[in-house]
């Protein structure tokens, strides 16, 4: 019965750290280049010990410890910008946990791994314009997924550049930017859940 329990929590855990996913990035940005994570699960998850790193694969390169426990639904932010520049570039509240500072930047054929705290490899995203011609190149303007079901299976076939006022509540930056960093819109209809929770309308009254 003991074994039972333990290789059930074990299982459990493993499917709650596989709900940690890529949802936007850019790798070339006036404001700053940058990653989201969400929780797109319905547990929250610790990302004490969990990391980054770009095409090198290596585990534990930029530790997101900071970003402590997230829970289901929120996004947070790694970018090399300064935290602060990068919150009032897009309006941020002080309730989405950002990461500033980061040195191992993305190139325009690039890729965002997501290692957890025993340097799993729990999410992975290889892009580039270049080498995958016809694919996205985020350059001042962020890569969003096309649909939910693209999360995690890196294909960035499957994912589509942020417009202003698109559904996924994309706004423009301070230096011109266009992107949704700090919120994941899983389908167009739940942009309204954003104005209920503040922060969509507080970047709108930007």
């Amino acid at each position: 019965m003991r074994r039972f329990c333990f290789l059930a929590a074990m299982s459990f855990t493993a499917a709650a750290f596989a709900d940690m996913r890529i949802t936007e990035w850019a790798y070339s940005a006036s404001n700053g280049e940058f990653i989201e994570f969400t929780n797109v699960g319905a547990s929250p998850i610790s990302l004490v010990g969990w990391s980054y790193d770009d095409d090198s694969r290596l585990a534990g390169v930029v530790d997101l410890s900071a970003f402590g426990t997230v829970e289901p639904g929120e996004s947070v932010i790694l970018t090399e910008a300064v935290e602060a520049d990068f919150r009032l570039a897009w309006g941020l509240p002080s309730l989405v946990k950002v990461i500033g500072g980061n040195t191992t930047n993305l190139g325009r054929n690039d890729e965002i791994n997501l290692f957890d705290a025993g340097s799993t490899l729990v999410d992975r995203l290889t892009f580039g314009d270049q080498t995958f011609v016809g694919s996205i190149r985020t350059q001042n303007f962020s890569g969003n997924p096309g649909t939910p079901g693209v999360l995690g299976t890196n294909n960035v076939f499957g994912w589509v550049l942020s417009a202003s006022g698109d559904s996924f509540g994309s706004v423009f930056s301070s230096f011109g930017d266009v992107g949704n960093p700090g919120v994941y819109v899983p389908e167009p209809s739940s942009l309204a859940l954003l104005s209920i929770s503040g922060l969509a309308l507080a970047r709108r009254r930007r």
